[in-house]
C-alpha cells in the first residue's frame, strides 16, 4: 500500500466510524492530507500506523451535570471531556460553555489540541471539554450551581500531573473561579495547577487573560516581517468580541496597527477610528462580563455603524483575524476577502476557515496563519501557569510577555521550517501540521503500541 492510500483508508475508517461528527471529520482530514510528504520519508510511522492511534482517543468521558435554576427547578446538561493524547505530557485544553456543544465539537477541539500544544514546545498533552449548558440568560447564582455541579463529575478525571482543564467560550475568569473552589473543596488539595486561566488572586498567571489575544498579534507580526512588512500601521477585521478579540486589540493597539470591526452572531460594528483607546478596550471588557452583551450597544457609545445579520469580511482592509468559533468563515467571505485583494489571513479561532474557504484563499495566493499555531499562546500561557503554581512563584508580566513572544517566535519559525523542509514552499497551515505531528509521533513511538 502507498502511503497517500494508507492516509485515505485511514480517513474513511474515521468517516464510517464517526460518521455523525462532520467536524472531527473535517479537522482529521485536513491533518492528514497534509502528512502525506512526511510519511513518504518516514514508512516506520506507517508501519507502526501512528495516524490510526493518533486519531482515537484515550478516553471519552460523557457525564449528566444536574442543577437547580432559579425557580426551583432541576435542569440537566450533559458534560464532556476528551482526554486526546498525552503523550508528551498532561491533557491541556479549554472547557466550552454553549448550547451548540456535542461531542464532534469537543473531539476536533481536542484533537487541534494536540498539535496546539505540541507546538509550543511545552510537555503538554492535548484534550478538550465542555458542556451544552450556556450561560447567556443565566443568574450568577444558577452559574454556581451549575459550575459546582459540573465538576463534581470533572474532579475525578482532571489533576495537575493527570489533565488540567482552562477556560474556552462561556468559560471566562468568574466560571474557572467558581470551578476552581469546587475542585479544591472535592479534593480537600490547593491543587493549583489542575485548572488555569485562574485570576491571578487564586494563583493565576499574570497577562493570562491577554494571552491568546497578544500571542495572534505576536505570531501576525512574524508573518508580516516575512513579507518585509509590520503590523504597525495595518487596518484589521476582526470577529468576535469576547476573550481572544480583546485581548488582539489590546496588542494590536500598542503595536501600532487600527482594529476597525467587531462581531457577534447579530451581526458587525465598523469603527474607522479603531478598538484602541482605553476606553473602548474597557468597554469590550464590560460587554465580555455582561453575559447579555450587545455589540449595538458599542456602536452607540462610540458613535458607529452596526451591519446587522453581516460579517466583518467585506471590508477592504490589511487583515483578516477571525476570533469567533469554527466554520465562521466560508467559501463567500473567501472571495469577498480575495476581490479586496487582502493578503494576510491569521486565524484566531479553532478551524475557522470552512475547507472550501481554506481552498480557495490558498490558491489565490492568501496567506494563511493556522489557529493551531496563532492561537497557542492562551495555551502557552497556561502551561506557564502550571509552572509558576508547581514552584509557587510569580513573574511579572513583563516576564511572562517576553516568554510568550518568544514562544510565538518559535512557533513561527517550526511551522515556516517544517513547510520547506518537506516541500509546501511557505503553507504554514501544513508546516503547523508537520511540526506538530513529528513530536507527538516521536513521543508514541518511544513509549511503545499505546
Amino acid at each position: 500500500m502507498n502511503t497517500k492510500d494508507y492516509v485515505i483508508k485511514v480517513i474513511d475508517k474515521i468517516k464510517t466510524r464517526d460518521n455523525n461528527e462532520p467536524e472531527f471529520i473535517q479537522a482529521v482530514e485536513e491533518v492528514y492530507t497534509s502528512l502525506i510528504p512526511v510519511l513518504e520519508q518516514r514508512p516506520d510511522l506507517i508501519k507502526d500506523n501512528i495516524l490510526e492511534r493518533l486519531s482515537e482517543p484515550e478516553r471519552m468521558i460523557i457525564f449528566k451535570v444536574p442543577w437547580v435554576d432559579d425557580a426551583g427547578n432541576i435542569q440537566v446538561n450533559r458534560g464532556f471531556r476528551v482526554q486526546f493524547n498525552s503523550a508528551i505530557g498532561p491533557y491541556k485544553g479549554g472547557l466550552r460553555f454553549a448550547e451548540n456543544v456535542n461531542l464532534s465539537i469537543v473531539k476536533f477541539l481536542a484533537f487541534e489540541q494536540i498539535f496546539k500544544n505540541s507546538l509550543t514546545g511545552l510537555p503538554i498533552g492535548g484534550g478538550k471539554g465542555g458542556s451544552d449548558f450556556s450561560p447567556l440568560n443565566k443568574s450568577d447564582a444558577e452559574i454556581k450551581r451549575f459550575t459546582q455541579s459540573f465538576m463534581l463529575e470533572l474532579s475525578r478525571h482532571i489533576g495537575g500531573d493527570i489533565d488540567s482543564p482552562a477556560g474556552d467560550i462561556g468559560v471566562g475568569a468568574r466560571e474557572i473561579g467558581y470551578l476552581f473552589g469546587h475542585y479544591k473543596r472535592i479534593k480537600n488539595s490547593y491543587d493549583a495547577a489542575g485548572v488555569t486561566g485562574k485570576s491571578v488572586a487564586i494563583s493565576g498567571s499574570i497577562l493570562r487573560p491577554e494571552a491568546t489575544g497578544y500571542g495572534i498579534a505576536y505570531f501576525a507580526q512574524e508573518v508580516l516581517h516575512e513579507f518585509n512588512e509590520d503590523i504597525k500601521g495595518k487596518t484589521i477585521a476582526v470577529s468576535g468580541f469576547g476573550n481572544v478579540c480583546w485581548g488582539f486589540c489590546k496588542k494590536a493597539a500598542a503595536l501600532g496597527a487600527k482594529v476597525v470591526t467587531l462581531s457577534s452572531e447579530h451581526g458587525y460594528i465598523y469603527d474607522p477610528e479603531g478598538v484602541n483607546t482605553e476606553a473602548k478596550l474597557n468597554y469590550l471588557l464590560k460587554m465580555r462580563a455582561d453575559i447579555n452583551g450587545d455589540l449595538r450597544d458599542y456602536a452607540k457609545e462610540f458613535n458607529c455603524e452596526f451591519f446587522s445579520n453581516e460579517k466583518p469580511w467585506v471590508r477592504k482592509v490589511d487583515l483578516i483575524v477571525p476570533c469567533a468559533t469554527q466554520n465562521e468563515l466560508n467559501l463567500d467571505d473567501a472571495k469577498a476577502i480575495v476581490n479586496n485583494k487582502v493578503k494576510f489571513v491569521i486565524e484566531g479561532s479553532n478551524m475557522p476557515i470552512t475547507k472550501e474557504a481554506m481552498e480557495y484563499l490558498k490558491t489565490h495566493d492568501v496567506i494563511v496563519g493556522p489557529g493551531k499555531a496563532a492561537n497557542a499562546g492562551g495555551v502557552s500561557v497556561s502551561a506557564l501557569e502550571m509552572s509558576q503554581n508547581v514552584i509557587r512563584y510569580s513573574w511579572t508580566s513583563e516576564e511572562v510577555d517576553q516568554k510568550l513572544a518568544g514562544i510565538m517566535k518559535n512557533i513561527y519559525l517550526s511551522c515556516k521550517q517544517a513547510a520547506q523542509e518537506y516541500g509546501y514552499g511557505y503553507d504554514l497551515v501544513a508546516g503547523a501540521n508537520i511540526s506538530g505531528f513529528l513530536r507527538v509521533a516521536e513521543a508514541m513511538k518511544i513509549q511503545g503500541d499505546y
